[in-house]
């Protein structure tokens, strides 16, 4: 289920929305290494509380596409590399959009309700938590049913969770802010008679 067996270009056709993601954040993580441009998009687009606060709302977005480094971009992209294209394939792709960004967008916002105004931060994990949260929904209505996927997600999810309390430099804020927002959305898509309505 999470194993990845396509091709590149099968990769791409089948799951364009998370090939898309992956590539947007892979190339501004490389634009950021050109003198001068790489230093006004980092200026520009990293989440900090108080210029948020002086009205640059813009940086709500703009921190889930920024990363602190090649290993925090890895691991992200690592982990919408394996779990984005079962999500995309359940929901299709206005649904995965909905989940991600939406969870990306209230992962900031909490970040800048919690934190404090010298706060900064980036990184799509937000977001992607918001993924993990949207399967979390799917086991709590189907989760017998689907034995092998409560099997892999379950744990993950749990260790996600306690990673993140134990691992130092990590936004809590926006993590667990994305999972409980995709779990919420997910509650909404993955009712089951909603899903007899969109699956037709």
């Amino acid at each position: 289920m999470f194993i990845r067996r396509e091709s590149f270009s099968e990769y791409i056709r089948l799951y364009p929305v998370v090939s898309t993601l992956i590539a947007i954040n892979v190339l501004i993580h490389i634009l950021t290494w050109i003198p001068l441009l790489g230093d006004i998009i980092k200026i520009y687009g990293v989440g900090y509380n108080r210029l948020i606060a002086e009205g640059e709302w813009w940086r709500f977005i703009t921190p889930m596409f920024l990363h602190g480094g090649m290993m925090h971009l890895l691991f992200n992209m690592f982990s919408l590399f394996l779990f984005g294209p079962e999500l995309e394939r359940l929901t299709g792709k206005v649904r995965f959009i909905t989940v991600y960004a939406l969870a990306g967008l209230f992962a900031t916002v909490a970040t800048y309700f919690l934190q404090p105004l010298e706060y900064l931060h980036v990184g799509a994990s937000g977001a992607i938590f918001g993924v993990f949260g949207a399967y979390g929904a799917l086991l709590y209505y189907g989760g017998r049913a689907l034995p092998q996927l409560k099997q892999i997600i379950l744990p993950i999810l749990v260790i996600s969770v306690i990673m993140t309390f134990l691992t130092p430099n990590i936004n809590v804020t926006a993590h667990i802010a994305g999972m409980i927002t995709g779990f919420l959305i997910g509650l909404g898509f993955f009712h089951p008679k909603r899903i007899v309505s969109w699956k037709k």
